[in-house]
């Protein structure tokens, strides 16, 4: 179990480096006026959301993996938990905001993106938030029963 929980820690770090990362391409990409330098943001965008798909896919492999060795061996894990629950949404909440990235990378490939930079910084934020969020319900257990 230790080692599913230390590569999904691992694949957590890769996942979120591309969630932090990628936003703020979009941020000097939409900033961005000499088509040289658009061109040279939308390969580093697709190259760097193809790294971000991997942590995700790995994330929820040993994720799902960790979660299922606890309910096998704990009976009444996961109804023990609502903890859990929450950071449950807060995951499935990352992965819509994930999913909002592909479509962005795709919008700025296209030349088709109309968010402002301003909005993309604010929008910047988001994952920041719900890892506050995670970190603090799997470490502090708030509504742990």
């Amino acid at each position: 179990m230790l080692w599913l929980k230390a590569l999904h820690i691992i694949a957590v770090v890769t996942w979120f480096a591309g969630l932090f990362y990628l936003p703020r391409l979009f941020v000097y990409h939409a900033e961005a006026s000499e088509s040289v330098v658009r061109e040279r943001f939308k390969i580093m965008e697709r190259r760097l959301l193809v790294m971000t798909n991997i942590g995700a896919t790995l994330t929820l492999i040993f994720g799902v993996a960790t979660l299922v060795w606890w309910v096998m061996h704990v009976p009444g894990y996961f109804k023990a938990n609502p903890w859990l629950h929450a950071k449950l949404l807060l995951v499935f909440l990352l992965y819509a905001y994930h999913g909002y990235l592909a479509r962005l990378t795709r919008e700025f490939a296209q030349d088709r993106c109309t968010r402002s930079s301003r909005w993309l910084r604010i929008f910047n934020e988001v994952p920041a938030l719900l890892l506050i969020g995670i970190v603090i319900l799997v470490v502090v257990q708030p509504f742990k029963g």
